[in-house]
């Protein structure tokens, strides 16, 4: 077995959730487990069982009490969880009343912001009483195209608490983008901001916002709030100015509500357990963006991850750096439910110098830490070391959005700090949370995601649909779980949302990864599966060649495809360098030569070419199909779902791909 880079103590293991979690199914469930692994086979043997036990576990607040914990349907996408219950998604999320702090917020430019759960509910139940003067009902929509600052967590929990469905957009998403989404759900309030601000300029959403308001007119009332004060507005009983080119139709003023609406009680609509609460979005780079609609079983299962796997307490604080268009803020926001505090941070990561996250977890006492592996491997790369910055408050480390390279692992145990869980954590938009993530009491290994998730029936399987360990293939999800989606939005007959998980196989979750589970229980996610290369008719995936590309520093990045070529996939790989440098032969020689080394022959490209930037979607995932077409000449339908979309004007008609 490969050399651990961490270990928890003794100490730890025995303090943590996981531990406490045991003794409670001992105690409550006369079930004695062993080990983790007892506790996963034990899971997903009895999911029914497994469920309720976090149900319990967790302290579900509710007004009436399920029938059932699980009803099993005719298909995976038929079975119910907890049918009969009724119970509130936002009021699960108040449950602490006290003033301890519930949300810090830091801007750029070192402001801060602080709001405490007394305060939290406060607003939240004075923004909930103005939706439903404005008419809003169960099921209606509310959006957010909003930063991710405080008021965007009080206007979702305003939306959820009165049985609304929620949905965001963050402002760099363009008008296009917005309208892709938002226009497909029609939306009857909007909350938005006058501004945001990027690298220390504030951009304003005017135009934006012009456009987007004549575009989709379910839109009957526009709600902004001031981006610089926010709440000091309201406690300073002042409003927000408006630059002179914002849309003035049916404008309100978030604080001007605070204030018309103070003293309000909350009150939570009762739902059942699968009324909708989220719409989120599939990227939108093959076409439209599905819609998929979420319930209230988002929750436990943010719990279970949160609680169990990440091991955050009451009291502790949480960090995840995210915008309100990316799953991980939803994920985030469920630390409520936790009693934890949530730091948010709307801006560039590094601006204005590399160590601004790292001042906040300094400043702040962050206890989780969360980040995207392109963070992690962007400081790589520079070598940035957090000097001189007190990090003794991290435990946790979480990274996602693509696969963390083995000199990944090894950089934040050398230059971060030796004694932290780092946990690459994977799953997707498509069930809000993850299959595969960290686990408090059991060892990291290098490059390896820890474990399976609780209740997740989780498999790797071959060509031959057979369960498969050291061996790669396709990530599955063989038996249901709470927080899938209800169903994809304008879908009736459920087409869709068949397409999009079970073409592979009728009544098993194929989730589109290309992954291998390890005898320690570990796993490793090489890519997406429709990524992955296929030369010689041999599935290879794309991580260890970027895990292998990112040790050169005169390489900024890269992205890997399979050219389709003479009735066979050949590889290609592009290039940035760094600024002031070219892509030599020396250098594409040595690459070559490292990859048949180190790799195997097979990984080796065929071909190696510079370009000038590498096209990423708004979140930050690398889009290789879109590069793959393009070169290909064929279409790419939705360019407005990346963040840089004029780059993939450097793929198109290059010559040397025309050539052996």
């Amino acid at each position: 077995m490969d050399q651990y880079l961490w270990a928890p103590s003794s100490d730890r293991i025995e303090s943590s959730n996981l531990v406490r979690y045991f003794k409670f199914l001992k105690e409550k469930k006369n079930l004695s487990l062993s080990t983790f692994e007892d506790l996963r086979v034990w899971s997903v043997n009895e999911i029914g069982s497994f469920w309720e036990s976090i149900w319990e576990f967790s302290e579900v607040v509710f007004s009436q009490k399920y029938d059932l914990v699980y009803r099993s349907g005719s298909n995976f996408t038929d079975s119910k969880f907890f049918p009969g219950a009724k119970l509130n998604f936002a009021e699960n999320l108040l449950r602490r009343t006290d003033s301890f702090p519930a949300l810090v917020y830091r801007g750029e430019d070192g402001s801060k912001r602080e709001v405490s759960y007394a305060e939290l509910r406060s607003y939240v139940g004075a923004v909930a009483k103005d939706l439903k003067k404005r008419g809003v009902v169960p099921g209606d929509r509310v959006v957010g195209l909003m930063p991710n600052v405080p008021e965007t967590v009080i206007s979702m929990l305003a939306a959820t608490s009165i049985g609304a469905i929620w949905s965001s957009c963050s402002p760099d998403f363009g008008v296009k983008g917005v309208l892709d989404r938002f226009g497909q759900i029609e939306p009857k309030i909007l909350f938005t901001t006058d501004l945001y601000s990027f690298k220390g300029k504030d951009l304003s959403l005017a135009e934006n916002l012009n456009q987007i308001l004549e575009s989709i007119p379910s839109i009957e009332a526009v709600i902004v709030s001031d981006y610089k004060n926010g709440i000091l507005h309201f406690k300073n009983r002042t409003e927000t100015v408006l630059p002179k080119d914002y849309p003035q139709k049916n404008i309100h003023f978030f604080e001007t509500i605070l204030i018309e609406n103070e003293g309000t009680p909350l009150e939570f609509y009762q739902t059942s357990f699968d009324h909708p609460v989220y719409i989120m979005y599939s990227s939108g780079t093959t076409g439209l963006p599905k819609c998929m609609v979420q319930g209230v079983g988002v929750f436990i299962n943010h719990w279970k991850e949160l609680a169990l796997h990440c091991d955050l307490k009451p009291g502790e604080r949480i960090f995840y750096y995210t915008t309100c268009g990316w799953m991980m803020w939803n994920w985030l926001v469920s630390s409520l439910s936790i009693g934890a505090t949530l730091v948010l941070f709307d801006g560039n990561p590094f601006f204005p110098t590399e160590e601004i996250l790292f001042q906040i977890v300094s400043q702040e006492k962050i206890n989780v830490f969360g980040v995207g592996a392109k963070y992690i491997l962007t400081l790589e790369k520079s070598k940035f070391q957090p000097k001189d910055l007190d990090l003794s408050s991290i435990r946790t480390v979480l990274s996602t959005g693509s696969p963390l390279t083995t000199s990944g692992f090894r950089y934040v145990y050398q230059n971060w700090k030796k004694d932290l869980q780092l946990s690459s954590i994977s799953g997707g938009t498509d069930l809000n949370g993850c299959f595969v993530l960290g686990n408090p009491i059991l060892p990291v290994y290098e490059g390896e995601i820890q474990c399976r998730g609780l209740g997740m029936d989780v498999e790797i399987w071959n060509e031959s649909a057979k369960s498969v360990i050291e061996q790669k293939g396709e990530l599955v999800c063989k038996q249901p779980f709470p927080s899938m989606p209800l169903y994809f939005w304008k879908d009736p007959e459920g087409k869709k949302y068949k397409s999009a998980y079970f073409e592979s196989y009728p009544s098993v979750w194929c989730h589109g990864d290309f992954a291998e589970l390890k005898k320690n229980g570990g796993l490793v996610v090489y890519g997406r599966s429709d990524a992955t290369l296929n030369p010689g008719g041999v599935r290879i995936g794309t991580s260890d060649i970027y895990g292998l590309i990112e040790t050169f520093p005169e390489i900024a990045d890269s992205v890997i495809i399979g050219q389709d070529w003479k009735e066979d996939v050949r590889i290609v790989l592009f290039l940035k360098m760094i600024p002031g440098k070219k892509l030599e032969d020396s250098l594409v020689q040595t690459l070559k030569r490292e990859i048949k080394e180190k790799i195997s022959p097979r990984h080796v490209p065929s071909k190696i070419l510079e370009v000038a930037d590498i096209p990423y979607t708004i979140n930050m995932k690398k889009v290789e199909i879109a590069v793959k077409k393009t070169i290909q000449g064929e279409p790419v339908t939705n360019k407005e779902a990346l963040s840089n979309p004029d780059s993939l004007e450097y793929y198109k008609n290059i010559l040397e791909l025309k050539e052996d």
